[in-house]
This record gives structure tokens, sequence and C-alpha cells, in this order.
């Protein structure tokens, strides 16, 4: 049976830990709610931009000179994975998740005998994926410096990007991130930047309803300054995206672990109570045994 001093020791251990993470809990509660109308505020530009490239593309896509940007480099050989995770830990499955959506397309790329490059975007995910795919990492980019994710934090790394993509480094671009859905729920998202997606069932509509419209300039001109700019707006989103679940998965995290907290505590505080319930019963046998041998 475990020390009475042991168990004392042991519970005031949890209670310090239970307090820990109800704090953190309301931390990210508070975190939360900022996160979330970000990512909200962010989803109708960005989506609208997707909507509106979809329909240049679809016009312009089997046109001379159209941008590499939106038909690409003529290959599929060399592909970067670009895997955005959080900077800090004790947030669930949340970096996990991602990782394992990002390690399948990994692997299926690497079975079709493609050439991978990895570019991570936070800590954790870069010490999960490092595990398997070490040599294929190519950088990292450590955010533990921002506290509130801005439009100036992604547009460094979509340059970066870019440029790599007219040096002849990869032919798709692809990013993980978590979407956000609730404070319970976080999908692992891959999203393909380069080439700008162009979906299949709406490419003749798309061309066919778009040419209805006169440019000035012509459309060719307006993709050149929308794709590179629409990069950026991707990669913002997706660092919204995840920071909102992120602070959702923490929030869950948490709250499960002061639970967890408050059950080992009443586990260790009856263990307590029996145990020195026992040592009394066991002190009043010898006096009493003794009181009888006098």
């Amino acid at each position: 049976m475990a020390n009475l001093k042991d168990l004392k020791n042991r519970i005031g251990s949890v209670k310090s830990t239970q307090k820990i993470t109800s704090a953190m809990k309301m931390v990210a509660a508070s975190k939360l709610r900022r996160a979330t109308e970000a990512a909200e505020a962010a989803r109708p530009y960005a989506e609208r931009m997707e909507n509106v490239l979809a329909g240049l593309g679809a016009a312009v896509a089997g046109s001379a000179g159209a941008s590499p940007l939106l038909v690409g480099t003529g290959k599929d050989d060399v592909h970067l994975v670009i895997i955005a995770t959080s900077e800090r830990g004790l947030c669930g499955g949340f970096n996990s998740s991602i990782v394992k959506a990002a390690r399948l397309h990994i692997n299926a790329l690497l079975a079709d005998g493609k050439t991978v490059k990895i570019l991570n975007i936070g800590k954790k995910g870069d010490a999960q994926i490092r595990r398997d795919h070490k040599s294929r990492i190519i950088g990292l980019k450590d955010l533990s410096h921002v506290k509130r994710m801005a439009f100036s934090d992604a547009q460094p790394i979509a340059d970066e990007v870019l440029a790599m993509f007219e040096k002849g480094d990869f032919d798709v671009a692809t990013l993980f991130y978590a979407k956000f859905e609730s404070a319970l729920v976080q999908t692992p998202v891959g999203q393909q930047l380069i080439p700008a997606p162009i979906p299949e069932n709406a490419s003749n509509d798309d061309a066919m309803a778009w040419s209805a419209y006169e440019y000035e300039p012509g459309e060719a001109e307006i993709l050149e300054d929308l794709l590179p700019r629409n990069i950026a707006i991707q990669f913002y989103r997706g660092l919204l995206e995840n920071a909102a679940s992120e602070q959702g998965a923490r929030m869950t995290a948490m709250d499960n672990a002061t639970r967890n907290a408050g059950d080992m505590i009443d586990n260790l505080t009856l263990t307590y109570n029996r145990s020195r319930q026992a040592e009394i019963t066991k002190e009043l046998i010898e006096i009493i045994s003794g009181a009888e041998a006098l």
C-alpha cells in the first residue's frame, strides 16, 4: 500500500497540474474567438478569388502564352509539399492529423516515382516529418514570434515559393493545413496552389460564362497580377485556419486534461482515505492488543 505522505504529495502535484491546464483552457478559449473571427472573415475573399481564377482560367487555359501558374510547367515530376503546423504543443492531435495527411500524400507521390520536396511551417510538424523524410526537407519557417497572424506574415512565404517556381525548382505545390470546423473538429486539408486548380466539371461552362465579359486589360494581364496574389491569399487563409484550429484543439485538449486530473484527484483521495483509515485501524488494534496483554 502506498505511503500516506507519497499519496498526499501526488494529490498536491495533480492539483497543481489541474490549475495549469484549467488556465491554459481559458487562455485558448479567449484566443479562439479572435482566431475564429479572422478565419471566417478571410474565407469569402479567398473562395471568391478561387472562383474568379477558375472562371478566367477556364477561358484562357487553352490559349498560347498562358501563365505557368495557371497551366503548369508541362511536367509533373517534382512536387513541393508545404506542411503548416503549430509552433507550440499541448493541442491534442492537431499537428499529428495534418502530418498524417501530408505523409500519405508524400508516400503516394514517391510510390509513383515523383520527386518530393518539403517546406515546413511550424516546428511541431517539422519534428514529426523529419523522422521519415529528413533528406527531403528544404526549409523551416518559424512563426513563433507571431502573436496574431497577419497578411504580412504570409506574403514572404508566398514570395519565396513563387521565386522557387520561377527558378524551376518544382512543378506542383500543395499546402496542407487544418480547416477549422468547430472547437471539436479540425479537418486536415491538402490544397493545390500551383498550378491553380480549375474544376473539370466547370471548365466548359465557366469558359462560356466568363467569355461574355470584356476585360480591360485582357484576361492574360489580369491573371498575371491575380495568380501571384492568389498564392499569398491562400497561404494567409491556411495560416488563419490553422491558428483557429490550433486554439480549438488546445481548448478541447486542456478541458479533457482538467477533467482527467479531477478524476485522478478523486481516485487518489479515495486511496489516501482508505490507507489512512487502515493505518488508524492498525494502530487501534495494536493498542487494544497491548492492553489485553497486560
